[in-house]
């Protein structure tokens, strides 16, 4: 896992766990890292690792053992980020971003449990759906020519098992979503998550590559910077 951090000067820490496939030097990654940086925050952004055979050793321990020398910070989580933010302790504040708590409906049940059981950490499985229309209108060309092609069945059987065992979610967590995403699925939310906390969008899988994303980039500093208050009252955001 790569981790580094951005504006080492910052006045608050910030831990921001990306998403399966975001890297730092994506053009609208990029752009919220600097929206980040310019409220003042020290970012502490981590890469994951594409393909995994184990949930907890790959991707949640890397992290988890980082933030613990953090007297506090505010926590941001983008999809795969937010499978593993919900089981980090220490965060004042959590931000979930598209969090893929569950499969989306193009991914069938009884397919992933098949996949599941094939004993391999070889990356087989072709990843097919994640272009423009399914991320965000804003997302580039590099973005799209960079994205993994393949995972593991290791890989399928790992999320899955993060995915049931998911946490309790934090009251005060605040969580950006579309309607309109096809890579997660929305269930997991609903049931864990007040609707008041949470703030639908209109666009793909990734607010950041959303042609509406200007329009909430200060809710979102404010939700980590305050948590649910900064939702529960809002004025309507026009779509």
């Amino acid at each position: 896992m790569r981790h580094r951090i951005f504006n080492d000067d910052g006045d608050e820490e910030l831990v921001f766990v990306m998403g399966w496939g975001n890297r730092w030097t994506h053009e609208n990654v990029s752009w919220l890292l600097g929206q980040l940086t310019d409220a003042g925050y020290r970012v502490h952004a981590f890469e994951l690792p594409t393909n995994i055979d184990d949930f907890k050793a790959d991707w949640l321990e890397p992290v988890a053992e980082y933030v613990r020398d953090l007297e506090g910070y505010q926590l941001l989580g983008h999809s795969a980020g937010g499978l593993i933010a919900q089981a980090l302790d220490g965060a004042d504040n959590h931000v979930y971003l598209s969090p893929w708590w569950g499969y989306g409906d193009s991914f069938p049940e009884p397919v992933l449990e098949a996949v599941s059981l094939v004993p391999t950490t070889f990356p087989c499985l072709p990843v097919g759906g994640m272009d423009r229309e399914a991320l965000g209108e804003r997302a580039t060309d590099h973005q799209l020519a960079t994205l993994p092609s393949w995972v593991s069945p290791a890989f399928v059987r790992e999320t899955r098992r993060a995915q049931q065992d998911l946490l309790t979610i934090d009251h005060d967590a605040v969580v950006f979503c579309s309607l309109r995403d096809p890579v997660i699925s929305l269930r997991p939310i609903g049931e864990r998550v007040p609707a008041d906390h949470v703030v639908l969008y209109d666009g793909g899988h990734e607010l950041f590559s959303a042609a509406a994303r200007d329009r909430y980039v200060d809710l979102l500093l404010d939700a980590l910077e305050t948590g649910a208050d900064a939702v529960e009252e809002r004025p309507t955001v026009p779509a």
